[in-house]
């Protein structure tokens, strides 16, 4: 009797143990499949698929029977297992002429140790794991019963999850029947740089759908053109003047100020000259012609940015900082590169703003820091500054000469950072106080020796 006792007993741990392995495998399986997947498999999968979906969408409540599940299946588990697995060491222990009171604890701890390893790897995770690597057909082989289950105990099921839920309102948190399915831009953007890194995406493409990612965390301040850079004229001149300065800098959009970019009246296109007749050019004073130009502050971000920009006629806003002044000039075109990448005509300046120089990068000292490390492989740490020049500039401390270099320590995204990579940036060309073109060179860590 005690021999089937026991036969039936070790039978029970079996059949139980794997009834945990089901639930865990459920419980993994319809939390690591997304909804889209759901969905399709759903309208065109047999009923095994229309089960998953039915449980996925009501995750919450199937979550919670799968832990009630675990929770019956491993007590039970423990309850049957360790009385029978510590009768089953009675004899080994006898036979060690183990004294009975010291046979009787260590047999327990015994069947307690081995119940609970064979529950944790074969019922918890094995099925985790599995769950995990495989979520569609594991799901699609444990929806079923899942359900089954949550149907038959969904008194308890709904008076344990109301007590929850209720807990989680009470600290201002709305439970979730399902999991969240969209992605963060971040994530979005690692999932495409992983794509491209193992060849599932072209390099264009990825770049494309990166920089349209981060198009939306950019603010105007990124976009625009420093008041520096801004080709700007009076509002006493001329539309013959407007037609000079076209035809020397390519540009056809031109601020009107009054004597400064903080006081600008509004904006000309060249295009505006053709409605004049030739007898008048030399006449019409642009203050006339100027359009009002929409102000938008600097850190406005790009989506909202590009709605404003489109919904004016030019198409072109003046950037102001916190305040007040003029801080630059932002067109569409300007938001177009920044997805696209650097878009020149025939009238745009030669110069590229990064090209490679002997051992080194020359770039544009107007770069942003993002824009030289994408170039560059130069990743400068977080500072005061938006631009490779800016940083130059902090480093030096002073307006630098043509000729004079710094070194600048840079991020190594896979070394020690106790131990950052060497740069040495040079100024190679100035425009006024401001750096104009610089060009940066990787240095070998002191240990290997020499220059890059």
């Amino acid at each position: 009797m005690n021999v089937v006792y026991t036969l039936l007993s070790l039978l029970a741990i079996v059949i139980l143990t794997f009834g945990t392995a089901l639930f865990v495998a459920a419980e993994f399986s319809l939390t690591a499949l997304e909804r889209s997947t759901v969905d399709a498999n759903a309208r065109s999968g047999d009923r095994r698929d229309q089960n998953v979906a039915r449980a996925h969408r009501t995750l919450s409540f199937q979550l919670s029977g799968a832990q009630m599940g675990i929770s019956i299946t491993t007590l039970a588990t423990g309850y049957l297992a360790e009385p029978v697995l510590a009768r089953l060491f009675d004899p080994v222990l006898e036979a060690l002429h183990v004294p009975d009171r010291a046979a009787e604890g260590i047999a327990l701890v015994l069947a307690i140790l081995i119940a609970t390893s064979l529950s944790m790897v074969f019922g918890e995770l094995v099925p985790k794991n599995l769950a995990v690597a495989r979520p569609v057909p594991t799901a699609r082989a444990t929806a079923g019963f899942q359900l089954m289950f949550s149907t038959v105990m969904t008194l308890a099921i709904k008076a344990t999850n109301g007590t929850a839920n209720w807990i989680l309102r009470q600290l201002d948190i709305e439970p979730a029947e399902e999991l969240r399915s969209a992605r963060s831009p971040e994530e979005l953007g690692a999932l495409v740089r992983s794509s491209a890194e193992h060849g599932s995406l072209d390099e264009a493409t990825a770049s494309l759908v990166n920089r349209s990612l981060q198009f939306g965390s950019r603010i105007a301040e990124e976009f625009m053109t420093p008041r520096t850079e801004i080709e700007a004229l009076e509002a006493d001149d001329t539309v013959a003047d407007l037609v000079t300065a076209s035809a020397d800098t390519g540009f056809s959009r031109f601020p009107i100020i009054n004597g400064d970019l903080d006081d600008t009246i509004g904006i000309v296109h060249v295009k505006q000259v053709f409605s004049l007749p030739s007898a008048q050019r030399s006449t019409t004073k642009l203050l006339t012609l100027a359009i009002p130009v929409p102000t938008v502050p600097s850190s406005l971000d790009g989506d909202a940015l590009m709605s404003q920009l489109r919904a004016h006629g030019l198409q072109t806003a003046m950037v102001v900082d916190e305040y007040g002044g003029t801080a630059g000039m932002v067109t569409v075109e300007d938001l177009i590169e920044e997805i696209v990448g650097d878009v020149r005509d025939e009238h745009d300046d030669s110069t590229p703003d990064f090209q490679k120089s002997g051992l080194g990068w020359r770039v544009s000292g107007l770069l942003r820091i993002d824009e030289v490390a994408e170039a560059t492989g130069f990743r400068a740490p977080e500072g005061e500054y938006e631009t490779i020049g800016g940083l130059v500039l902090e480093k030096l401390g002073h307006i630098p000469e043509v000729g004079e270099s710094v070194e600048l320590a840079a991020f190594d995204p896979e070394g020690p950072f106790d131990d950052p990579v060497r740069w040495r940036a040079t100024v190679v060309e100035m425009d006024g106080r401001r750096i104009d073109q610089l060009v940066l060179t990787e240095l070998v860590r002191p240990s290997d020796g020499g220059e890059r």
